[in-house]
């Protein structure tokens, strides 16, 4: 017999949209905190990530779970937003100039999400002035995360994440991530973080912002 919690790791897993859903509702109904269910999704998709990195499953797969998790945290959100966590802030995503990917990105803007930051996400291809904008457009702004998945976009980080850094703007931290960038990389350009996957780039987050607000 699958612990409830299994269960919803396995069907996040298998992109079942429609199943998650239910399952998560039960497991907490069952008692199980809003926090494990939802780790138990991360573990779910990390195992889909695992699998995308070594070929066995292809972009649609990785999709379908991806947006299976998101139905499951849509059951979440009120037993997180309820657990006493206050927003931490807001977090600025978006793929760099020149990129089109966004699947990481939504993963990890969905991450961050539940990690309990406001998410304001700028989407594909965003120029380095529209990070800037949204820095002062929005509240609070805490954390901007910058992705790059192609070797080509490199460039386009650095010079972002150097936009951002000179632009007068203070009180929050850039993260990096995407998969040619590396830690060496993202220290060289003078990001504050680095994540190699979408549920370590909440925890990240959530350890830049303590950081913060202890210095």
């Amino acid at each position: 017999m699958m612990s409830k919690l299994q269960e919803v790791k396995a069907q996040v897993e298998a992109g079942k949209t429609k199943l998650v859903p239910g399952l998560v509702q039960e497991a907490l109904s069952e008692g199980c905190s809003a926090t494990d269910v939802l780790n138990a999704m991360v573990e779910g998709m990390g195992v889909v990530g695992e699998k995308f990195s070594t070929g066995e499953i292809f972009v649609p797969e990785m999709l379908v779970a991806a947006k299976a998790m998101a139905k499951g945290v849509e059951v979440l959100k009120p037993h997180l937003a309820g657990a006493g966590t206050s927003s931490l802030g807001t977090c600025v995503i978006g793929t760099v100039a020149g990129d089109l990917h966004d699947i990481g990105k939504n993963l990890v803007s969905m991450m961050i999400e539940s990690a309990g930051f406001n998410v304001v996400d700028l989407g594909v291809d965003v120029p380095v002035q529209k990070f800037v904008d949204a820095i002062k457009e929005n509240d609070n702004v805490k954390i901007v995360a910058c992705s790059g998945l192609l070797t080509t976009t490199m460039p386009a980080l650095k010079e972002t994440v150097a936009a951002i850094k000179n632009s007068g703007l203070t009180g929050f931290r850039v993260m990096v991530g995407g998969a040619p960038v590396t830690p060496e990389y993202a220290a060289e350009i003078g990001a504050d973080g680095y994540s190699p996957d979408a549920g370590s780039a909440a925890i990240k987050a959530k350890e830049l912002v303590a950081v913060m607000a202890t210095a």
